[in-house]
């Protein structure tokens, strides 16, 4: 069988998809096609591990019928974003969000990243902090908190380091990714999930819809590349380059929601990123795994929104 074309996540919906240049690549992104004037705020979106733009699709129109101008964006490498083999580095994908913000007409964006797409807002704000105006972080501790914690804390390096380790091997990770029409993304969701989206019809479509997107040629390799740089890093210059200079105080303000039943991301790793954040809100979401904007949509919004207009 044939593998899936990237198109495949260009899924029908009440929003529009767009190709945007930025960086030097093509990005796909979606937008709500509730009609909000392109000059409104930009609310730009990144999604984590396994997945697309589409983990955004609670809160695409949600934004936008709230006055937002939201932006749900494949980053490099996944789905019908263009997938180089190299550029998965902390610099290259704060580069990515930059430019993607620029090359949608603004000066400046709210990023909200879960997991891996919250680590790009982390490293956007602070490493381009002109056009970042607040961020939200979900499941997605500061890099040097994550990185603290795996060392001094037990339970968040097994959860954490359990299923990263193998991930480092060429070819190995990619096969394990793809093996049996993405298979494995069956025991990722489920393991991280509250129980109460897994037995829901909205969890069957996502993770089906997760399954077909790994599949897309180049998506297993870029996605592995993401957590390769993270833990190769560690151990290189350029790592401890970027560590240091992630080691300054965000001056925008934060919310970090976490789902109140994450077994990947403990509380105190979560609000131990407040060293970095003079301006963090924590909140914590019951009912919720690790993805807590699809496992509770609509109360994940409502602190977005009340966050936003509380900073605007």
């Amino acid at each position: 069988m044939a593998p899936p074309d990237p198109s495949i996540v260009r899924l029908e919906g009440p929003w529009r998809h767009l190709d945007v240049r930025a960086n030097g690549l093509r990005f796909h992104a979606v937008e709500s096609d509730v009609g909000v004037p392109a000059d409104r705020p930009l609310v730009l979106m990144l999604h984590g591990f396994g997945e697309f733009w589409y983990s955004w699709r609670h809160q695409l129109t949600a934004l936008a019928q709230a006055g937002y101008r939201a932006v749900a964006v494949d980053l490099r490498g996944y789905g019908d974003s263009d997938k180089p083999p190299r550029g998965y580095d902390g610099w290259t994908l704060a580069g990515d969000t930059n430019g993607l913000i620029r090359s949608l007409g603004h000066s400046s964006a709210t990023l909200i990243g879960h997991a891996d797409g919250g680590l790009v807002c982390w490293g956007t704000a602070t490493l381009h902090p002109r056009v970042v105006s607040r961020i939200a972080v979900l499941a997605s501790p500061h890099p040097r908190a994550l990185r603290s914690a795996v060392l001094r804390d037990r339970r968040q390096r097994d959860a954490f380091l359990g299923g990263f380790l193998y991930k480092q091997l060429p070819r190995f990770g990619e096969r394990t990714l793809t093996r049996n029409d993405g298979a494995f993304l069956v025991d990722y969701f489920r393991q991280r999930a509250g129980a109460r989206w897994r037995e829901s019809r909205d969890f069957d479509e996502a993770l089906g819809l997760n399954r077909q997107a790994v599949q897309i040629p180049g998506v297993a390799h870029c996605t592995l590349e993401y957590q390769r740089w993270a833990y190769r890093s560690q151990f290189r210059p350029d790592g401890a380059r970027f560590m240091e200079l992630m080691d300054k105080p965000v001056g925008v303000p934060v919310l970090a929601l976490r789902g109140r039943d994450d077994t990947y991301i403990a509380e105190p790793t979560m609000t131990a990123s407040r060293e970095w954040a003079p301006r963090f809100d924590y909140r914590d979401v019951p009912g919720a795994g690790h993805f807590v904007h699809e496992e509770q949509p609509e109360r994940t919004t409502a602190l977005l929104l009340d966050w936003l207009a509380a900073d605007a």
